[in-house]
């Protein structure tokens, strides 16, 4: 498939497109082309996630907001986008481009002034009387 000129200046460049292409999956069944490439679709889930957007909001140049939902969304359930995460996070590594060391600083850990803790006379205040649990035939008076 012919590569499609970058035209917004988050796109996927053609060396990032060289790398991605080869783990997307497959077409299994022939048919007519489709409309827009995936690289555009791609682009534009890209855009959208970076955006935070609506769907609705991609712009027309990625294609219909619906196609490439619907994309995104195919990918997502039948974990597509995992695989290439994980293939692309293997390369990286190979290439030393990944530092796996993590670390978890906990000094300083602040709380709300709020969080520390509830009233001490209770919920209800005096000019307040706590509701009465309702009557329910389960577990009301008993009938005599």
């Amino acid at each position: 498939m012919p590569t499609v000129p970058v035209s917004g200046r988050a796109d996927l460049s053609d060396a990032q497109w060289a790398v991605l292409e080869p783990l997307l999956p497959r077409g299994r069944k022939p048919g007519r082309p489709p409309k827009w490439t995936r690289r555009q679709l791609i682009d534009g889930i890209r855009w959208r996630t970076r955006a935070g957007v609506p769907w609705r909001d991609v712009p027309q140049r990625y294609g219909p907001w619906e196609s490439v939902y619907g994309l995104f969304r195919r990918w997502q359930r039948d974990g597509t986008w995992a695989r290439m995460l994980a293939a692309v996070q293997a390369r990286a590594d190979a290439a030393g481009l990944v530092i796996w060391d993590v670390s978890v600083d906990s000094t300083i850990a602040r709380a709300h002034q709020h969080a520390a803790g509830a009233r001490e006379r209770g919920i209800c205040r005096p000019s307040r009387p706590a509701p009465s649990p309702p009557i329910t035939p389960w577990g009301g008076p008993a009938a005599g």
